[in-house]
């Protein structure tokens, strides 16, 4: 007599009742199962015979106890991730502020270490230069260990680099802290969009990217304003470092509060851990742990793929010369505004830097016209299941028609005969541009590449950081041999030549795709 051959059985999965549990205070995590500490009648030890219940079987493996779980990041309230899209956001601004607070000082500096200007300007590009190098240490740091752990790593780093920075006695030692303050203060870049992502649905991260764009981009313009009137007072230019270093501890620490882990296969691994040590059954795993980290795979992933795909991608390389040209732009108006209204209108400093305020009302209108599209027209295409890559770029044609427009009419009301107002109103289309093209950008490289979007991201961010890193030292002997109307208007005929890109890129978007490589598929 023959038997049917027995189905292969799936191994079961262990999941986790909090009602049905509990731990000893020692196993409890203090911030991500602080829920569950509230939960639980009492603390004691496991109960045999619940043991006994859950883990009948050998062959463990522990997960979510179904989409409703309370340790799913999706699923908790919405006081709590909103008070994480705050924290994070205003620890993301103080980072954003130290890039630039540093071009306030340069004459200052300059005078104290007795190098020039130029030398001392490379206090801003070094700092911006370390936000490339920065996440390719930070983002796989994060898909390995959490998103957590190198994001207090970094911003912990950040404010203890202030410290050497307010003591220093020599230009090199400056230099040296602003670049470690870069490199370690990127880490919110590289990490907190993925945290976002972990947590809120697409049409709730439509409002927290506006709200963590307002913090990157607002920070740069607040940066100069706040810096002239600390460094022309009594304080002198240390004091723009310590106001770095009380507030990033302050908003790190708020962050810190606010925040656990949001990772999931981290999650499960924490959770596995607990119940190994409360049940004493070490076959309990999350899938994370039977996927040890092969080194073959991370150097291809985070170091050859990314420079592979630039070489074969057009799509990529068009789009990171677009944003490199916008990141730069508003790193060189850390020169362009001093020029414009201390060297040539002969303002005091710290009037001179109040212009930046036109910028900042640019890049507030563009986080509105961000959010206000992620929730009307991007949303509507998502329950129409019609979204494509292409969705995205509406806001980058308009904001690409504003950046070369406020180029150029900043560099033509440069003149003293024009008025002041004139020019400072140039700010606000400048601004929008510059953030609509290039967050835009960045969601439709995300859209495109899917599966391959962190490799397409790493190398976009370290080229578009490192020309951002120049711009400052490059615009500075620009306006000095061409002038300030022709230096700006030199950038304003590159991006009316980079203007048509997107336009095609609307139009024949599924075309284009179809002959790439790597790009999702039509």
């Amino acid at each position: 007599m023959s038997f049917p051959a027995e189905a292969p059985r799936e191994r079961p999965r262990i999941y986790f009742e909090v009602d049905d549990f509990t731990f000893p205070p020692w196993i409890i995590a203090p911030l991500s199962d602080a829920r569950v500490l509230n939960e639980t009648r009492s603390l004691k030890e496991p109960r045999v015979r619940d043991t006994e219940r859950h883990f009948k079987s050998c062959r463990t493996l522990v997960d979510f106890d179904g989409p409703g779980d309370v340790d799913r990041p999706a699923n908790w309230s919405q006081s709590k991730r909103w008070t994480i899209v705050a924290s994070t956001s205003l620890m993301t601004l103080i980072v954003s502020f130290s890039s630039s607070v540093w071009s306030s000082t340069v004459p200052q500096t300059s005078a104290e270490f007795h190098v020039s200007q130029d030398v001392s300007l490379l206090g801003v590009s070094l700092f911006v230069l370390g936000f490339g190098f920065g996440p390719q240490i930070f983002g796989p740091a994060s898909e390995i260990y959490g998103r957590t752990r190198p994001l207090w790593l970094g911003m912990i780093s950040f404010c203890v680099l202030q410290v050497p920075l307010a003591f220093v006695n020599s230009i090199t030692g400056a230099l040296i802290f602003r670049f470690l303050a870069g490199v370690c203060g990127s880490a919110p870049f590289s990490i907190i969009t993925g945290l976002y992502v972990d947590m809120l649905d697409p049409v709730e991260m439509g409002f927290s990217m506006a709200i963590y764009i307002a913090a990157v981009y607002c920070g740069p313009a607040c940066g100069p304003i706040v810096g002239s009137y600390l460094t022309q007072s009594d304080l002198g230019w240390r004091s723009t470092v310590w106001i770095t270093f009380v507030a990033g501890v302050i908003t790190t620490a708020m962050a810190m509060y606010a925040t656990p882990e949001t990772f999931q296969p981290v999650i499960l691994r924490r959770r596995a851990k607990r119940l190994r040590l409360a049940t004493r059954n070490f076959a309990l795993h999350a899938l994370s742990e039977e996927q040890p980290i092969d080194l073959q795979v991370f150097v291809r992933k985070y170091l050859t793929k990314p420079l592979s795909l630039f070489m074969q991608e057009p799509i990529l390389v068009i789009f990171t010369i677009y944003m490199s040209l916008a990141y730069g732009i508003l790193y060189l108006t850390f020169v362009m505004y001093p020029v414009a209204f201390i060297t040539l209108r002969s303002w005091p400093r710290t009037t001179g830097s109040l212009p930046f305020l036109g910028l900042l009302l640019g890049i507030f209108i563009a986080c509105i016209v961000i959010a206000l599209h992620s929730h009307y027209y991007i949303r509507g295409k998502m329950v129409a299941r019609t979204l494509r890559p292409e969705d995205r770029l509406p806001p980058m044609i308009a904001g690409s028609f504003l950046l070369t427009g406020g180029l150029f009419w900043f560099g033509w009301t440069s003149d003293h005969h024009s008025s002041w107002l004139l020019q400072t109103a140039a700010g606000v289309p400048l601004g929008c541009g510059i953030i609509l093209v290039f967050m835009c950008a960045i969601g439709y490289l995300v859209d495109v590449y899917l599966a391959d979007a962190n490799s397409a991201l790493a190398i976009n961010t370290l080229i578009r950081s490192s020309v951002a890193a120049a711009f400052p030292i490059v615009g500075q002997r620009m306006f000095r041999d061409l002038g300030l109307r022709w230096g700006v208007s030199l950038l304003g005929f590159i991006s009316l030549a980079l203007l048509p890109f997107p336009i095609v890129v609307m139009i024949f978007g599924e075309k284009i795709r179809g002959w790439s490589k790597y790009a999702a598929t039509p």
